[in-house]
Protein backbone atom coordinates (compact mmCIF):
# COMPACT_ATOMS: atom_id res chain seq x y z
CA UNK A 1 0.00 0.00 0.00
CA UNK A 2 1.35 3.15 -0.92
CA UNK A 3 1.75 6.62 0.54
CA UNK A 4 0.59 10.21 -0.03
CA UNK A 5 2.24 12.87 1.21
CA UNK A 6 0.47 15.86 3.30
CA UNK A 7 1.43 18.96 1.30
CA UNK A 8 0.98 20.28 -1.95
CA UNK A 9 1.48 24.39 -1.04
CA UNK A 10 3.82 25.94 1.22
CA UNK A 11 2.31 25.76 4.80
CA UNK A 12 3.71 27.37 8.11
CA UNK A 13 4.47 24.85 11.13
CA UNK A 14 2.29 25.37 13.31
CA UNK A 15 -0.91 24.90 10.97
CA UNK A 16 0.68 21.61 10.13
CA UNK A 17 0.47 20.76 13.94
CA UNK A 18 -2.91 22.18 13.74
CA UNK A 19 -3.84 19.90 11.09
CA UNK A 20 -1.89 16.58 13.12
CA UNK A 21 -4.08 16.96 16.09
CA UNK A 22 -6.95 17.31 13.99
CA UNK A 23 -6.14 13.64 12.04
CA UNK A 24 -5.15 11.89 14.86
CA UNK A 25 -8.95 12.79 16.51
CA UNK A 26 -8.09 15.24 18.79
CA UNK A 27 -11.04 18.23 19.21
CA UNK A 28 -9.94 20.05 22.46
CA UNK A 29 -6.92 21.73 23.66
CA UNK A 30 -6.38 23.40 27.08
CA UNK A 31 -4.03 25.75 27.61
CA UNK A 32 -2.30 29.78 28.20
CA UNK A 33 -1.04 31.76 25.19
CA UNK A 34 2.87 32.35 26.43
CA UNK A 35 6.46 32.10 24.80
CA UNK A 36 6.42 31.02 21.67
CA UNK A 37 3.71 28.95 21.84
CA UNK A 38 1.04 31.91 20.56
CA UNK A 39 2.04 30.76 16.75
CA UNK A 40 0.41 27.54 17.69
CA UNK A 41 -2.42 29.32 19.50
CA UNK A 42 -3.13 31.30 16.12
CA UNK A 43 -3.20 28.56 13.89
CA UNK A 44 -5.85 26.59 16.10
CA UNK A 45 -7.98 30.02 15.75
CA UNK A 46 -7.88 28.85 11.94
CA UNK A 47 -9.28 25.72 13.07
CA UNK A 48 -12.02 26.27 15.40
CA UNK A 49 -14.57 24.59 13.46
CA UNK A 50 -12.62 21.32 14.47
CA UNK A 51 -10.76 21.91 17.44
CA UNK A 52 -12.04 23.73 20.30
CA UNK A 53 -9.33 25.96 22.25
CA UNK A 54 -10.17 26.18 26.00
CA UNK A 55 -7.69 29.22 27.08
CA UNK A 56 -7.71 28.82 30.69
CA UNK A 57 -6.64 31.05 33.82
CA UNK A 58 -3.94 29.24 35.35
CA UNK A 59 -1.90 26.69 33.94
CA UNK A 60 -3.00 23.93 36.89
CA UNK A 61 -6.76 24.00 35.21
CA UNK A 62 -4.76 23.64 31.90
CA UNK A 63 -3.21 20.31 33.27
CA UNK A 64 -5.69 18.62 35.38
CA UNK A 65 -8.50 19.12 32.33
CA UNK A 66 -6.12 17.82 29.45
CA UNK A 67 -5.76 14.75 32.12
CA UNK A 68 -9.30 14.04 32.73
CA UNK A 69 -9.75 14.47 28.79
CA UNK A 70 -7.32 11.76 28.29
CA UNK A 71 -8.86 9.57 30.69
CA UNK A 72 -12.57 9.99 28.99
CA UNK A 73 -11.88 9.86 25.74
CA UNK A 74 -8.96 7.68 25.14
CA UNK A 75 -6.96 9.88 22.87
CA UNK A 76 -4.42 12.30 24.36
CA UNK A 77 -5.52 15.37 26.48
CA UNK A 78 -3.01 18.26 24.98
CA UNK A 79 -1.85 21.05 27.49
CA UNK A 80 -0.63 24.41 24.98
CA UNK A 81 1.44 26.66 27.02
CA UNK A 82 4.86 28.39 27.68
CA UNK A 83 7.73 25.70 28.75
CA UNK A 84 8.32 26.97 32.69
CA UNK A 85 4.69 26.85 33.36
CA UNK A 86 3.30 24.36 31.85
CA UNK A 87 5.85 22.64 33.89
CA UNK A 88 5.37 24.00 37.24
CA UNK A 89 1.90 25.78 37.48
CA UNK A 90 0.67 22.26 35.05
CA UNK A 91 2.19 19.86 37.03
CA UNK A 92 -1.08 18.59 39.25
CA UNK A 93 -2.14 17.10 35.86
CA UNK A 94 0.38 16.18 34.82
CA UNK A 95 1.76 14.22 37.37
CA UNK A 96 -1.52 12.92 37.76
CA UNK A 97 -1.38 11.79 34.11
CA UNK A 98 2.48 9.84 34.46
CA UNK A 99 1.52 8.39 37.80
CA UNK A 100 -2.44 6.75 36.45
CA UNK A 101 -0.95 6.03 32.76
CA UNK A 102 -3.51 8.65 31.21
CA UNK A 103 -2.26 9.47 27.47
CA UNK A 104 -1.82 13.46 27.75
CA UNK A 105 -0.02 15.54 24.60
CA UNK A 106 2.35 18.56 26.62
CA UNK A 107 2.89 21.05 23.78
CA UNK A 108 5.27 23.55 25.29
CA UNK A 109 8.15 25.20 24.17
CA UNK A 110 12.53 26.25 25.26
CA UNK A 111 11.13 30.02 25.57
CA UNK A 112 14.90 30.24 23.80
CA UNK A 113 16.48 33.44 22.17
CA UNK A 114 18.20 31.51 19.79
CA UNK A 115 21.13 34.01 19.28
CA UNK A 116 21.08 35.24 22.26
CA UNK A 117 20.71 31.96 24.14
CA UNK A 118 24.66 32.69 26.03
CA UNK A 119 23.84 36.11 27.06
CA UNK A 120 22.57 35.66 30.39
CA UNK A 121 19.08 33.75 28.95
CA UNK A 122 15.71 34.70 30.68
CA UNK A 123 13.04 31.89 30.87
CA UNK A 124 15.32 29.93 28.37
CA UNK A 125 15.20 26.04 29.05
CA UNK A 126 17.74 24.61 26.66
CA UNK A 127 20.50 23.29 29.17
CA UNK A 128 23.06 26.59 28.13
CA UNK A 129 24.78 28.11 30.88
CA UNK A 130 22.66 30.47 32.88
CA UNK A 131 19.17 28.78 31.64
CA UNK A 132 17.52 25.73 33.27
CA UNK A 133 16.82 22.59 31.00
CA UNK A 134 13.58 21.78 30.23
CA UNK A 135 14.19 18.21 28.77
CA UNK A 136 15.36 16.51 31.75
CA UNK A 137 12.30 18.46 34.07
CA UNK A 138 9.66 17.45 31.44
CA UNK A 139 11.40 13.95 31.25
CA UNK A 140 10.80 13.37 35.16
CA UNK A 141 7.24 13.40 34.61
CA UNK A 142 6.37 11.89 31.12
CA UNK A 143 6.97 8.40 28.98
CA UNK A 144 8.95 10.46 26.14
CA UNK A 145 10.83 14.31 25.79
CA UNK A 146 10.66 15.48 22.02
CA UNK A 147 12.99 18.13 21.34
CA UNK A 148 12.20 20.18 17.86
CA UNK A 149 14.53 23.17 16.65
CA UNK A 150 13.24 23.08 13.29
CA UNK A 151 9.73 23.16 10.99
CA UNK A 152 9.89 19.54 10.11
CA UNK A 153 11.14 17.87 12.62
CA UNK A 154 8.57 20.12 15.02
CA UNK A 155 5.49 18.15 13.35
CA UNK A 156 6.77 14.53 13.03
CA UNK A 157 7.71 15.25 16.64
CA UNK A 158 3.84 15.93 17.21
CA UNK A 159 3.05 12.97 15.57
CA UNK A 160 5.64 10.76 17.06
CA UNK A 161 4.57 12.14 20.19
CA UNK A 162 0.48 11.20 20.04
CA UNK A 163 1.73 8.03 19.00
CA UNK A 164 3.93 7.31 22.56
CA UNK A 165 0.78 8.61 24.31
CA UNK A 166 -1.72 6.03 23.42
CA UNK A 167 1.10 3.24 22.79
CA UNK A 168 0.84 0.38 25.19
CA UNK A 169 0.65 1.56 28.74
CA UNK A 170 -0.59 5.18 28.02
CA UNK A 171 1.00 8.45 29.79
CA UNK A 172 2.37 11.75 29.18
CA UNK A 173 4.57 12.54 26.22
CA UNK A 174 6.38 16.32 26.07
CA UNK A 175 7.18 18.18 22.50
CA UNK A 176 9.40 21.42 23.09
CA UNK A 177 9.56 23.22 20.68
CA UNK A 178 12.56 25.70 19.71
CA UNK A 179 11.58 29.58 18.52
CA UNK A 180 12.77 28.75 14.74
CA UNK A 181 10.75 25.77 14.58
CA UNK A 182 7.07 27.21 15.30
CA UNK A 183 8.23 30.55 13.18
CA UNK A 184 9.30 28.50 9.69
CA UNK A 185 7.32 26.90 6.87
CA UNK A 186 6.89 23.41 5.26
CA UNK A 187 7.19 23.09 1.46
CA UNK A 188 6.19 19.44 -0.30
CA UNK A 189 10.03 19.62 -1.27
CA UNK A 190 11.17 19.74 2.27
CA UNK A 191 12.90 17.17 3.78
CA UNK A 192 12.37 15.02 5.36
CA UNK A 193 9.02 14.40 3.86
CA UNK A 194 5.58 15.00 5.69
CA UNK A 195 2.92 11.85 5.70
CA UNK A 196 -0.50 11.57 7.57
CA UNK A 197 -0.48 11.36 11.16
CA UNK A 198 -2.60 7.59 10.74
CA UNK A 199 0.05 5.88 9.54
CA UNK A 200 2.07 6.45 12.65
CA UNK A 201 -0.03 5.91 15.27
CA UNK A 202 -0.26 2.48 16.97
CA UNK A 203 -2.19 -0.39 15.85
CA UNK A 204 -5.50 -1.65 17.64
CA UNK A 205 -4.86 -2.68 21.49
CA UNK A 206 -4.58 -6.90 21.19
CA UNK A 207 -5.85 -9.21 23.52
CA UNK A 208 -4.22 -12.14 25.80
CA UNK A 209 -2.90 -15.46 24.52
CA UNK A 210 -5.84 -17.42 23.65
CA UNK A 211 -4.65 -20.60 25.35
CA UNK A 212 -3.59 -18.54 28.39
CA UNK A 213 -7.13 -17.06 28.55
CA UNK A 214 -8.49 -20.74 28.23
CA UNK A 215 -6.66 -21.70 31.57
CA UNK A 216 -7.49 -18.61 33.10
CA UNK A 217 -11.29 -19.07 32.18
CA UNK A 218 -11.13 -23.21 33.59
CA UNK A 219 -9.65 -22.20 36.69
CA UNK A 220 -12.15 -19.39 37.91
CA UNK A 221 -14.97 -21.07 37.26
CA UNK A 222 -13.66 -24.25 39.12
CA UNK A 223 -12.90 -21.73 42.27
CA UNK A 224 -15.81 -21.59 45.25
CA UNK A 225 -15.19 -17.60 45.80
CA UNK A 226 -13.77 -15.28 43.46
CA UNK A 227 -13.79 -11.68 42.91
CA UNK A 228 -13.16 -9.27 40.58
CA UNK A 229 -11.11 -6.34 41.74
CA UNK A 230 -11.43 -3.65 38.89
CA UNK A 231 -8.58 -0.73 38.85
CA UNK A 232 -8.13 2.52 36.83
CA UNK A 233 -6.68 0.52 34.24
CA UNK A 234 -10.65 -0.59 33.27
CA UNK A 235 -11.23 3.35 32.72
CA UNK A 236 -8.31 4.03 30.56
CA UNK A 237 -9.53 1.32 28.77
CA UNK A 238 -12.94 2.53 28.64
CA UNK A 239 -13.84 -1.18 28.83
CA UNK A 240 -17.37 -0.88 31.34
CA UNK A 241 -19.39 -2.70 29.02
CA UNK A 242 -16.79 -5.79 29.21
CA UNK A 243 -16.49 -5.83 33.09
CA UNK A 244 -20.06 -5.84 33.59
CA UNK A 245 -20.96 -8.75 30.33
CA UNK A 246 -17.92 -10.91 32.28
CA UNK A 247 -18.78 -10.26 35.50
CA UNK A 248 -22.66 -11.45 34.44
CA UNK A 249 -21.66 -13.85 32.48
CA UNK A 250 -19.72 -15.34 35.40
CA UNK A 251 -21.71 -14.23 38.12
CA UNK A 252 -18.90 -12.85 39.77
CA UNK A 253 -19.04 -10.03 43.12
CA UNK A 254 -17.26 -7.00 41.71
CA UNK A 255 -14.75 -4.69 44.04
CA UNK A 256 -12.68 -1.34 42.51
CA UNK A 257 -10.03 -0.11 43.85
CA UNK A 258 -10.32 3.81 45.10
CA UNK A 259 -9.06 4.95 41.56
CA UNK A 260 -11.49 2.35 39.72
CA UNK A 261 -14.63 3.66 41.44
CA UNK A 262 -17.24 4.47 38.94
CA UNK A 263 -16.07 1.31 36.51
CA UNK A 264 -18.66 -0.57 37.88
CA UNK A 265 -22.13 0.84 38.77
CA UNK A 266 -22.44 0.25 42.81
CA UNK A 267 -26.40 -0.28 42.47
CA UNK A 268 -25.70 -3.03 40.46
CA UNK A 269 -26.47 -6.68 41.89
CA UNK A 270 -22.53 -8.16 41.73
CA UNK A 271 -21.30 -4.75 43.28
CA UNK A 272 -19.87 -4.16 46.50
CA UNK A 273 -18.25 -0.98 46.11
CA UNK A 274 -14.44 0.08 46.73
CA UNK A 275 -11.94 -2.35 48.84
CA UNK A 276 -8.77 -1.29 50.62
CA UNK A 277 -8.08 1.38 53.32
CA UNK A 278 -11.43 3.53 52.74
CA UNK A 279 -13.43 0.88 51.41
CA UNK A 280 -17.11 -0.44 52.08
CA UNK A 281 -16.69 -3.47 55.32
CA UNK A 282 -19.09 -5.77 52.81
CA UNK A 283 -16.13 -5.51 50.03
CA UNK A 284 -13.26 -6.00 52.28
CA UNK A 285 -15.08 -8.82 53.67
CA UNK A 286 -15.81 -10.58 49.54
CA UNK A 287 -11.95 -9.91 49.38
CA UNK A 288 -10.72 -11.33 52.19
CA UNK A 289 -13.04 -14.40 51.98
CA UNK A 290 -12.17 -14.95 48.07
CA UNK A 291 -9.87 -18.03 47.16
CA UNK A 292 -9.60 -16.56 43.42
CA UNK A 293 -8.75 -12.87 42.78
CA UNK A 294 -9.20 -11.24 38.95
CA UNK A 295 -7.22 -8.09 39.07
CA UNK A 296 -8.01 -5.83 36.05
CA UNK A 297 -5.78 -3.25 35.60
CA UNK A 298 -4.98 -1.95 38.92
CA UNK A 299 -0.96 -2.06 40.64
CA UNK A 300 -2.78 -2.98 43.40
CA UNK A 301 -0.89 0.01 45.92
CA UNK A 302 -0.64 0.03 49.44
CA UNK A 303 -4.04 1.53 50.54
CA UNK A 304 -5.65 -0.93 48.08
CA UNK A 305 -4.12 -3.60 50.38
CA UNK A 306 -4.39 -1.98 53.80
CA UNK A 307 -0.90 -2.06 53.16
CA UNK A 308 -0.52 -6.14 52.34
CA UNK A 309 -2.51 -7.46 55.16
CA UNK A 310 -2.65 -10.92 55.29
CA UNK A 311 -6.42 -10.93 56.24
CA UNK A 312 -7.26 -9.17 52.94
CA UNK A 313 -5.23 -10.42 50.72
CA UNK A 314 -2.34 -13.26 50.93
CA UNK A 315 -0.93 -15.13 47.72
CA UNK A 316 -0.48 -18.22 50.18
CA UNK A 317 -4.42 -18.62 50.40
CA UNK A 318 -5.69 -17.36 47.37
CA UNK A 319 -5.10 -17.63 43.73
CA UNK A 320 -4.09 -14.39 41.50
CA UNK A 321 -5.27 -13.46 38.05
CA UNK A 322 -3.90 -10.25 36.82
CA UNK A 323 -4.71 -8.34 33.42
CA UNK A 324 -2.98 -5.44 32.51
CA UNK A 325 -1.69 -4.02 28.82
CA UNK A 326 1.89 -3.24 30.69
CA UNK A 327 3.73 -6.80 31.66
CA UNK A 328 5.86 -4.89 34.31
CA UNK A 329 2.43 -4.21 36.29
CA UNK A 330 1.40 -7.75 36.58
CA UNK A 331 2.70 -9.57 39.67
CA UNK A 332 3.88 -5.90 41.12
CA UNK A 333 2.89 -6.12 44.15
CA UNK A 334 2.14 -10.03 44.63
CA UNK A 335 3.16 -13.31 42.97
CA UNK A 336 0.52 -14.00 40.40
CA UNK A 337 -0.71 -17.19 38.77
CA UNK A 338 -2.15 -15.93 35.79
CA UNK A 339 -1.17 -13.37 33.59
CA UNK A 340 -3.19 -11.84 30.76
CA UNK A 341 -1.17 -9.49 28.82
CA UNK A 342 -3.64 -6.85 26.90
CA UNK A 343 -5.58 -4.22 26.34
CA UNK A 344 -8.31 -4.73 29.16
CA UNK A 345 -11.72 -4.15 26.87
CA UNK A 346 -10.47 -6.95 24.28
CA UNK A 347 -8.86 -8.93 27.15
CA UNK A 348 -12.64 -9.05 28.73
CA UNK A 349 -14.45 -9.57 25.57
CA UNK A 350 -12.23 -12.83 24.78
CA UNK A 351 -12.76 -14.00 28.62
CA UNK A 352 -16.88 -13.71 28.18
CA UNK A 353 -16.36 -15.92 25.00
CA UNK A 354 -13.98 -18.32 26.31
CA UNK A 355 -16.83 -19.15 29.23
CA UNK A 356 -19.15 -20.09 26.76
CA UNK A 357 -16.77 -22.70 25.27
CA UNK A 358 -15.50 -23.69 29.12
CA UNK A 359 -15.82 -27.46 29.91
CA UNK A 360 -15.35 -26.87 33.68
CA UNK A 361 -18.17 -27.71 36.18
CA UNK A 362 -18.54 -24.02 37.88
CA UNK A 363 -18.64 -23.94 41.72
CA UNK A 364 -18.77 -19.97 41.04
CA UNK A 365 -22.50 -19.99 40.62
CA UNK A 366 -23.70 -17.63 43.60
CA UNK A 367 -22.26 -14.77 43.44
CA UNK A 368 -25.16 -12.35 43.72
CA UNK A 369 -26.10 -14.56 46.36
CA UNK A 370 -23.21 -13.76 48.28
CA UNK A 371 -23.08 -10.08 47.54
CA UNK A 372 -26.66 -10.10 48.71
CA UNK A 373 -25.84 -11.81 51.97
CA UNK A 374 -22.90 -9.42 52.83
CA UNK A 375 -24.83 -6.47 52.17
CA UNK A 376 -27.56 -7.34 54.70
CA UNK A 377 -24.51 -8.29 57.16
CA UNK A 378 -22.25 -5.22 56.87
CA UNK A 379 -24.42 -2.87 55.43
CA UNK A 380 -24.43 -1.13 52.10
CA UNK A 381 -24.69 2.59 51.34
CA UNK A 382 -26.96 2.90 54.74
CA UNK A 383 -25.54 4.63 57.13
CA UNK A 384 -27.75 6.40 59.50
CA UNK A 385 -25.71 9.46 59.30
CA UNK A 386 -27.15 9.87 56.07
CA UNK A 387 -29.91 11.33 58.01
CA UNK A 388 -28.25 13.40 60.39
CA UNK A 389 -30.02 15.85 61.69
CA UNK A 390 -26.99 17.65 63.62
CA UNK A 391 -25.53 21.19 63.32
CA UNK A 392 -22.66 21.86 62.09
CA UNK A 393 -23.71 19.28 59.08
CA UNK A 394 -22.15 15.69 58.70
CA UNK A 395 -20.50 15.04 55.73
CA UNK A 396 -22.53 11.81 55.41
CA UNK A 397 -25.82 14.02 55.28
CA UNK A 398 -24.38 15.90 52.33
CA UNK A 399 -23.47 12.49 50.42
CA UNK A 400 -26.62 11.23 51.41
CA UNK A 401 -28.45 14.01 49.78
CA UNK A 402 -26.57 13.55 46.57
CA UNK A 403 -27.19 9.82 46.31
CA UNK A 404 -30.97 11.00 46.83
CA UNK A 405 -30.95 13.85 44.13
CA UNK A 406 -28.43 13.70 41.46
CA UNK A 407 -28.91 12.40 37.96
CA UNK A 408 -28.06 8.35 38.08
CA UNK A 409 -26.08 9.43 35.07
CA UNK A 410 -24.31 12.40 36.73
CA UNK A 411 -20.41 12.73 36.52
CA UNK A 412 -18.94 13.38 39.98
CA UNK A 413 -15.16 14.83 40.29
CA UNK A 414 -13.50 14.35 43.67
CA UNK A 415 -10.58 16.27 45.25
CA UNK A 416 -7.87 14.94 47.41
CA UNK A 417 -8.01 15.02 51.23
CA UNK A 418 -11.22 14.30 53.56
CA UNK A 419 -14.19 15.18 51.08
CA UNK A 420 -12.21 12.20 49.11
CA UNK A 421 -12.16 9.64 51.71
CA UNK A 422 -15.70 10.54 52.21
CA UNK A 423 -17.09 10.38 48.93
CA UNK A 424 -14.76 6.91 48.13
CA UNK A 425 -16.40 4.96 50.96
CA UNK A 426 -20.17 6.79 51.11
CA UNK A 427 -21.04 8.12 47.73
CA UNK A 428 -22.54 5.47 45.65
CA UNK A 429 -22.37 5.24 41.84
CA UNK A 430 -25.32 4.52 40.13
CA UNK A 431 -23.95 4.44 36.45
CA UNK A 432 -20.80 3.01 34.77
CA UNK A 433 -17.93 6.37 34.42
CA UNK A 434 -19.97 8.54 36.85
CA UNK A 435 -16.68 9.27 39.45
CA UNK A 436 -13.60 10.38 38.92
CA UNK A 437 -10.47 10.88 41.52
CA UNK A 438 -6.79 11.87 40.70
CA UNK A 439 -5.32 8.60 42.68
CA UNK A 440 -2.10 8.30 41.06
CA UNK A 441 -0.83 11.22 42.50
CA UNK A 442 -3.74 13.01 44.96
CA UNK A 443 -3.24 16.25 44.22
CA UNK A 444 -5.23 18.96 46.08
CA UNK A 445 -7.03 21.38 43.35
CA UNK A 446 -8.34 18.92 41.12
CA UNK A 447 -11.97 18.33 41.41
CA UNK A 448 -13.01 22.06 39.54
CA UNK A 449 -11.26 21.94 36.32
CA UNK A 450 -11.51 17.88 36.41
CA UNK A 451 -15.77 18.49 36.11
CA UNK A 452 -14.70 21.38 33.23
CA UNK A 453 -13.25 18.65 31.31
CA UNK A 454 -16.00 16.05 32.21
CA UNK A 455 -19.07 18.42 31.61
CA UNK A 456 -16.81 19.67 27.75
CA UNK A 457 -16.55 15.82 26.75
CA UNK A 458 -20.79 14.64 28.10
CA UNK A 459 -22.21 18.25 27.92
CA UNK A 460 -25.43 16.19 28.34
CA UNK A 461 -25.00 15.48 31.80
CA UNK A 462 -24.39 17.02 35.01
CA UNK A 463 -21.20 16.98 36.47
CA UNK A 464 -20.42 17.54 40.29
CA UNK A 465 -17.13 18.91 41.70
CA UNK A 466 -16.47 18.05 45.41
CA UNK A 467 -14.15 19.82 47.39
CA UNK A 468 -12.83 20.74 50.69
CA UNK A 469 -12.20 24.36 51.35
CA UNK A 470 -8.57 23.50 51.41
CA UNK A 471 -8.88 22.51 47.72
CA UNK A 472 -11.62 24.58 46.26
CA UNK A 473 -9.78 27.28 47.02
CA UNK A 474 -6.46 26.37 45.18
CA UNK A 475 -8.45 26.03 41.59
CA UNK A 476 -12.20 28.20 42.41
CA UNK A 477 -10.14 30.00 39.22
CA UNK A 478 -11.51 27.55 36.87
CA UNK A 479 -14.90 29.23 37.85
CA UNK A 480 -13.86 32.58 35.58
CA UNK A 481 -13.02 29.56 33.02
CA UNK A 482 -16.76 28.13 33.69
CA UNK A 483 -18.14 31.25 32.68
CA UNK A 484 -16.21 32.13 29.58
CA UNK A 485 -16.45 29.10 28.06
CA UNK A 486 -20.42 28.02 29.45
CA UNK A 487 -19.69 24.98 31.05
CA UNK A 488 -22.43 24.53 33.63
CA UNK A 489 -20.60 22.61 36.25
CA UNK A 490 -22.11 22.90 40.07
CA UNK A 491 -19.35 22.89 42.72
CA UNK A 492 -19.90 21.47 46.28
CA UNK A 493 -17.49 22.57 48.80
CA UNK A 494 -17.14 20.98 52.22
CA UNK A 495 -16.23 23.48 54.14
CA UNK A 496 -15.13 23.41 57.94
CA UNK A 497 -12.32 26.17 57.49
CA UNK A 498 -9.45 23.47 57.51
CA UNK A 499 -7.35 20.95 56.33
CA UNK A 500 -9.33 18.52 57.75
CA UNK A 501 -7.30 15.39 57.00
CA UNK A 502 -4.25 16.53 57.98
CA UNK A 503 -5.67 17.56 61.25
CA UNK A 504 -7.03 14.51 62.24
CA UNK A 505 -3.32 12.92 61.44
CA UNK A 506 -2.63 15.59 64.09
CA UNK A 507 -1.02 17.90 61.93
CA UNK A 508 -0.12 21.59 63.14
CA UNK A 509 -1.15 24.74 60.60
CA UNK A 510 -4.63 23.37 59.66
CA UNK A 511 -6.84 25.96 60.34
CA UNK A 512 -8.27 28.76 57.65
CA UNK A 513 -10.29 31.79 58.07
CA UNK A 514 -14.05 31.25 56.82
CA UNK A 515 -14.68 32.42 53.94
CA UNK A 516 -18.16 32.24 52.14
CA UNK A 517 -17.20 30.42 48.78
CA UNK A 518 -21.11 31.15 47.65
CA UNK A 519 -20.47 34.19 48.15
CA UNK A 520 -17.32 34.44 46.11
CA UNK A 521 -19.21 32.28 43.38
CA UNK A 522 -21.60 35.01 42.96
CA UNK A 523 -18.89 37.85 42.65
CA UNK A 524 -17.56 36.12 39.47
CA UNK A 525 -20.82 35.35 38.09
CA UNK A 526 -21.39 32.20 39.04
CA UNK A 527 -24.52 30.86 41.10
CA UNK A 528 -23.92 30.42 44.99
CA UNK A 529 -25.75 28.75 47.62
CA UNK A 530 -24.54 28.51 51.42
CA UNK A 531 -25.79 25.91 53.34
CA UNK A 532 -25.41 25.51 57.15
CA UNK A 533 -29.10 23.70 57.75
CA UNK A 534 -29.21 19.94 57.09
CA UNK A 535 -32.80 20.84 55.75
CA UNK A 536 -32.08 22.81 53.27
CA UNK A 537 -29.28 20.59 51.16
CA UNK A 538 -31.54 19.15 49.19
CA UNK A 539 -33.39 22.11 48.22
CA UNK A 540 -29.56 23.55 47.21
CA UNK A 541 -29.22 20.66 45.22
CA UNK A 542 -32.39 21.00 43.11
CA UNK A 543 -31.68 24.86 42.71
CA UNK A 544 -28.26 24.09 41.71
CA UNK A 545 -29.61 21.66 38.80
CA UNK A 546 -32.00 24.04 37.54
CA UNK A 547 -29.84 27.39 37.32
CA UNK A 548 -28.69 26.18 33.86
CA UNK A 549 -25.20 28.18 35.26
CA UNK A 550 -21.78 27.56 36.89
CA UNK A 551 -23.37 27.14 40.62
CA UNK A 552 -21.33 26.81 44.12
CA UNK A 553 -23.20 24.99 46.91
CA UNK A 554 -20.95 26.20 50.21
CA UNK A 555 -21.73 23.29 52.57
CA UNK A 556 -20.94 24.34 56.57
CA UNK A 557 -19.63 21.25 57.79
CA UNK A 558 -18.33 20.74 61.48
CA UNK A 559 -14.79 19.43 61.89
CA UNK A 560 -15.68 16.70 64.75
CA UNK A 561 -17.66 14.83 61.84
CA UNK A 562 -15.02 14.32 59.82
CA UNK A 563 -13.13 11.42 61.04
CA UNK A 564 -10.88 8.94 60.07
CA UNK A 565 -12.93 5.85 61.82
CA UNK A 566 -16.00 6.87 59.78
CA UNK A 567 -14.88 5.55 56.59
CA UNK A 568 -11.72 3.50 57.43
CA UNK A 569 -11.59 -0.25 57.06
CA UNK A 570 -11.82 -2.54 60.38
CA UNK A 571 -8.44 -3.93 59.13
CA UNK A 572 -6.69 -0.69 59.08
CA UNK A 573 -8.20 0.64 62.61
CA UNK A 574 -6.88 -2.37 64.17
CA UNK A 575 -3.15 -2.34 62.47
CA UNK A 576 -3.32 1.87 63.51
CA UNK A 577 -4.34 0.90 66.91
CA UNK A 578 -1.33 -1.50 66.91
CA UNK A 579 1.12 1.21 65.54
CA UNK A 580 1.41 -0.67 62.19
CA UNK A 581 -0.13 2.01 60.55
CA UNK A 582 0.59 5.92 61.13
Amino acid sequence: MTVTRVLETETTAADLIARVLIDAGIDMVFGMAGGHTGTLFNALERHQNRVRTILVREESLAGVMAEVYGRLKRLPGVVLGQGPWVLGNGMIGILEGYLSSTPMLLLSDFSDLTQFNMHAPYQSGTGDYGGWDARNGFKSVSKEVFSALNPVPAVQAVQLAIKHAVAGQAGPVAVLFGRDALLGTVSPDSMPRIYPTSRYLPPRPQGADAEAMAKVVSAIRAASKPVIVAGNGARIANSYTQLQALAEAMNIPVVTTASGKGCFPETHALSLGVFGTFGTAAANACVADSDFVVVIGSKLGSSDTCNEHPDLLDPERQTYAQIDIEPKNAAWTFPVDFQLIGDAAIVMHDMKTAVAACTTDSRNDDGAGRVSRLRKEHGYFNQPAYQSNEKPIHAQRVIGEMIKHLPAESIVTCDAGENRIFMTNLYQVKQAGGFLMAAGAGPMGFAVPAALAAKLVHPEKVVVAVAGDGGFAMTMNGLMTAIEHDISIIAIVFNNSALGWVLHGRGAFTKFADFDFSAIARSMGCHGIRVEDPDKIADALQEALNSGRPTVIDVVIGLENMTYEAVTSPLMRRKKASGEYQ
